[in-house]
């Protein structure tokens, strides 16, 4: 994918199209290629979780005026957290236009999530840059801190295992047990599928990029199955 096409993903206009190319020179490729004067996004990194973290702290804290700091700290840590900023760099398809080095394309860099997380935050900073701060967040807020995502990350904090725990528990002699039964994908990028069971029998079943998120999806969906009943 060209950069032409990733700006128009982007909903930006470069002035400094250099500072877009930054973005995208992961460590690896900038290693080398040291002869030819490249840096490495890692800079542009540190400044774009900056300018995240204040973006997304202003939103929270106009968006729910009577949260108390540690509520506001749950839900911006949600918001802002690896796999929110992978899905972002997913759909802005800059795994296309990552520079990697060879070592790194081999291995399937182009689909890591932590390095798609970071590498969304070096074209924050990028933004921010070239057109201040104001462009920052209008990114920001279109990308990430939609309505949609504000209920991502609030149904990210919550500890459904714990709650679905608390639920059964209200009847003697419950036993809970989560179960791996199935993961697909390339090591890189492994999807976990986990059931959990109830006394033995089947109540939910659920997916996630590590087995600790596959069992949280299997609680949620115990929950909204025994809720209903």
């Amino acid at each position: 994918m060209t950069l032409e096409k990733l700006q128009e993903n982007l909903g930006y206009r470069f002035r400094d199209e250099s500072l877009l190319r930054g973005a995208l020179y992961h460590s690896s490729y900038a290693n080398e290629h040291r002869n030819e004067n490249i840096v490495s996004n890692e800079r542009l990194e540190f400044l774009g979780d900056a300018v995240l973290g204040f973006v997304s702290a202003e939103f929270l804290y106009s968006r729910f005026p009577n949260a108390p700091e540690g509520e506001l700290t749950r839900i911006r840590a949600a918001l802002v957290r690896e796999e929110s900023l992978f899905e972002v760099a997913q759909a802005l398809q800059l795994g296309e236009c990552l520079m990697l080095g060879k070592g790194e394309e081999s291995g399937g860099g182009r689909q890591r999530p932590s390095i798609l997380a970071d590498c969304t935050e070096a074209v924050f900073a990028a933004v921010y840059l070239d057109g201040g701060m104001d462009c920052a967040r209008d990114l920001i807020h279109r990308v990430l801190l939609s309505k949609g995502d504000i209920e991502v990350a609030e149904s990210r904090r919550r500890d459904y295992k714990t709650e679905l725990q608390e639920l059964v528990q209200r009847k003697p002699h419950q036993v809970l047990r989560y179960e791996l039964i199935g993961q697909s994908g390339p090591d890189h990028a492994k999807v976990f599928t986990v059931a959990v069971l109830l006394n033995g029998d089947p109540i939910g079943e659920g997916s996630g990029h590590s087995k600790k998120e596959a069992e949280q999806a299997s609680a949620r969906a115990a929950l909204e199955k025994l809720t209903e009943e």
